[in-house]
């Protein structure tokens, strides 16, 4: 009888544990489960995709610091625009976060009745930003000097950069506005508006335009500077080449080279992912934007990226504001509309002919914050690719006890022309 009652006891024990709610701990790992099960889904539906195509993916757990699926990951593939990613990161976490690009006029000589016996100095900042006001600013700044006759030249410095017209890989036929390390408003403008800004504002100068680098002991008369935040939130949230470009550009030139170049670039950015305790050897760097054939990343890289800017808390901050938001604004502001996935996917995309990949980051249903990155090769249409991110991103967003819905279908109907750049 007392064993029959030590036994029903033992029982009734279980039963009252089993009857217990689940801990945190064994709710996310449910939720993890979940989520790998759900990913496994999408992976089967898109069986085809696999099968036709290159696919690479890794999805991993910020919050408890380990991986949550991989598919994949340590293929080398395009990066497409995604390349922008290792591009920010490398920037804020070797430029600081409160860098600033800056454009100067500077002059020798002696100033004596309103003439400057002597010449202009601008040294370039690949600044993509400098506008009117700047151009303003210059004009201005040698009218508080007195200055309206110059008998010498205007020197202009461009060895930031080097000089070539086209990145390393690119293709001819490329959409790309300049590449030029002393711009207006975008465009190979600069010297032409400089001149007409100065003859609107009775300024006169002998000499002619030129080339050279800065004195040491030439005076600076005006530095016009832009945060390193308003080239990221138009180069990631837009996916503007030309401000990647810059950006990369600024990179380079932090080997203390003049005429820095995609080599320069490529062995500062190697630099930072020997920090990331990856293999430097294993990748390609040959631009900032992602236009190059010639790049190659894995899923892997994308995301010790996005988990380097993660654990640093300053470069997440200007980091995360830069990337486009599911639904909302970007190059997501169509995608992943009317599901859990929009306003919660923060995510940078990239395609071009035969790619397209997103990687980024997002909140899984438990409240763990995920970094993930979806590389999708050999693609006949870009629009598949999309179709498949968005499924796998809808699949971690959604809350575990509702069934996740069908992505939406892509706007654009697929056609037989390339993918558009990003």
């Amino acid at each position: 009888m007392k064993a029959f009652r030590l036994d029903f006891l033992r029982r009734m024990g279980l039963l009252l544990i089993f009857a217990l709610p689940l801990t945190a701990e064994a709710q996310q790992d449910s939720c993890s489960l979940v989520l790998r099960q759900r990913l496994d889904s999408v992976m089967a539906v898109e069986s085809e995709v696999l099968e036709r195509t290159q696919c690479g993916l890794l999805i991993y757990d910020l919050t408890a610091d380990s991986v949550l699926y991989a598919h994949g990951q340590r293929q080398c593939l395009r990066p497409a625009s995604c390349q922008k990613v290792v591009t920010a990161v490398t920037a804020l976490a070797l430029l600081g976060t409160d860098y600033n690009y800056s454009t100067t006029l500077s002059l020798r000589g002696e100033v004596k009745d309103s003439t400057l016996s002597g010449d202009l100095y601008i040294r370039a900042g690949v600044d993509p930003l400098f506008s009117r006001d700047d151009l303003r600013a210059f004009v201005q700044g040698l009218q508080s000097r007195g200055i309206y006759h110059i008998t010498g030249d205007i020197f202009v410095d461009v060895s930031i950069r080097d000089t070539v017209k086209l990145g390393w890989g690119w293709c001819w036929d490329d959409d790309f506005k300049s590449y030029a390390a002393l711009m207006y408003g975008g465009r190979d403008t600069f010297m032409s508006n400089f001149q007409r800004a100065l003859r609107d504002a009775g300024i006169t100068v002998d000499g002619v335009q030129r080339r050279a680098r800065v004195p040491e002991e030439a005076e600076e008369v005006v530095r016009r500077t832009h945060t390193i935040d308003q080239i990221l939130m138009r180069m990631m949230k837009e996916s503007d080449n030309q401000y990647a470009e810059s950006l990369f550009a600024q990179i380079a030139a932090r080997s203390g080279k003049a005429y820095a170049g995609h080599k320069e670039g490529e062995a500062q950015v190697k630099r930072f992912i020997e920090r990331l305790q990856l293999t430097p050897s294993h990748y390609q760097i040959a631009d900032g934007s992602g236009l190059s054939l010639y790049n190659y990343a894995t899923p892997q890289l994308l995301v010790a990226m996005l988990r380097y800017a993660y654990q640093h808390g300053d470069v997440y901050e200007h980091l995360l504001p830069s990337l486009p938001i599911a639904g909302r604004d970007g190059t997501l502001r169509k995608r992943m509309r009317g599901t859990p996935a929009e306003g919660n996917v923060c995510a940078k995309t990239g395609s071009v002919t035969g790619i397209s990949t997103l990687a980024g980051y997002c909140t899984a249903p438990n409240g763990h914050r995920l970094a993930f990155a979806f590389m999708n090769q050999g693609l006949r249409y870009a629009a598949t690719g999309r179709a498949m991110q968005d499924r796998l991103c809808i699949a971690l967003t959604t809350p575990v006890a509702q069934p996740v819905v069908e992505a939406p279908q892509q706007e654009e109907e697929e056609t037989a022309e390339p993918a558009p750049e990003e």
